[in-house]
């Protein structure tokens, strides 16, 4: 007999991606094979595709897998798309999942365990990215969940990852009532529900441990700079008020300066392509009071290319270092090695 209530709902935005939709509906098929009836609902929100969403969307159905499909008439944006999805959730907790990432193999039916007890506000899942193929790529189980008592204690420690929403699963109970929608304007819908769920909850629970594959290098359009310094930082500030700690967001900021931002300046100094004084503007402005900001950051966008592309490689080594990500590395690096080889 199937569960009035899910547990989960897992929530996919998408649009004129199939071919990775497929991928991540195939696998979500193989989890929900040992999941119990009605555990797990299933949205797809289809922003106004016109390739193959659809015909993806059925043929997995008929394979069996339970799928509950929005048809949007036109592309409302992908902010918009993301609050429909919480919005329309049904589930007690809610996990917005990216087109392209998947769970890892047993994911599903373990974090089912982890939430059934409806203790923690937010769930943040550590995620890695892949190339070809997430099995073969995946770096290992990695660390321990952490729980904590202190709201501001687990966003310090989660810092970057509540920007991904593929990484956090949410209470929606915690927050029924509310209408996502008025996040909608700076691209991080997913930070301020992680954000308000959190400050609300009596416990937050971070997964060290690889849990989320996601598909790297797989998303643009926007300015990088202006969403993940400036838009988020302001999100940041406004929500002190709420209990959001000053030390909290100097030292998210400060875990983003050193192990998130310097990869991707990096890549903007490779591709060549971003205008560097508008990124500049945006980093100076956040950041021109923090020495380790002048440091760590700005020498990538002000030497000279391949000098900034060389301090860029030694500073994103060694931010990931202190984060424990040089095993995610290698295993990375080994995967493209083999590939090259072969």
């Amino acid at each position: 007999m199937a569960l009035t209530q899910p547990v989960l709902t897992i929530a996919i935005p998408t649009w004129n991606r199939c071919d990775y939709l497929q991928q991540t509906l195939e696998q979500l098929r193989l989890e929900m094979a040992v999941v119990e009836s009605g555990r797990v609902e299933i949205l797809v929100s289809d922003n106004g595709s016109t390739d193959q969403t659809v015909a993806v969307v059925g043929a997995a159905q008929a394979a069996g897998l339970d799928i509950r499909l929005i048809l949007n008439g036109e592309n409302v944006g992908s902010d918009a798309n993301i609050a429909q999805c919480y919005n329309l959730a049904r589930g007690d907790y809610v996990l917005i999942l990216g087109d392209d990432d998947l769970l890892v193999d047993g994911c599903l039916a373990w974090l089912l365990n982890v939430l059934e007890p409806r203790r923690h506000g937010v769930v943040c899942l550590r995620a890695y990215g892949f190339e070809d193929d997430f099995r073969k790529e995946f770096p290992g189980e990695g660390g321990d969940a952490i729980g904590f008592s202190d709201p501001s204690a687990f966003l310090a420690a989660v810092n970057s990852r509540m920007t991904l929403i593929s990484s956090n699963v949410m209470q929606k109970a915690l927050m029924p009532d509310i209408d996502a929608n008025i996040y909608c304007g700076s691209n991080l819908v997913q930070v301020h529900l992680v954000i308000e769920i959190a400050l609300r909850a009596t416990s937050n629970l971070y997964v060290n441990a690889y849990k989320i594959a996601c598909k790297r290098n797989n998303s643009g359009g926007y300015s990088f700079s202006r969403i993940f310094v400036q838009e988020f930082g302001n999100i940041l500030d406004q929500y002190r008020a709420k209990g959001l700690t000053s030390d909290a967001v100097r030292e998210i900021e400060t875990r983003m300066i050193i192990g998130f931002l310097p990869f991707y300046l990096m890549r903007l100094r490779i591709a060549s392509t971003a205008d560097l004084d508008q990124q500049a503007a945006y980093l100076r402005s956040r950041f021109h009071d923090r020495i380790i900001f002048w440091i760590l950051l700005y020498p990538v966008l002000a030497l000279p290319r391949r000098l900034a592309i060389g301090w860029g490689a030694a500073v994103t080594l060694f931010g990931r270092g202190l984060n424990g990500d040089f095993r995610r590395g290698w295993r990375y690096l080994s995967h493209r090695l083999s590939g090259a080889w072969r």
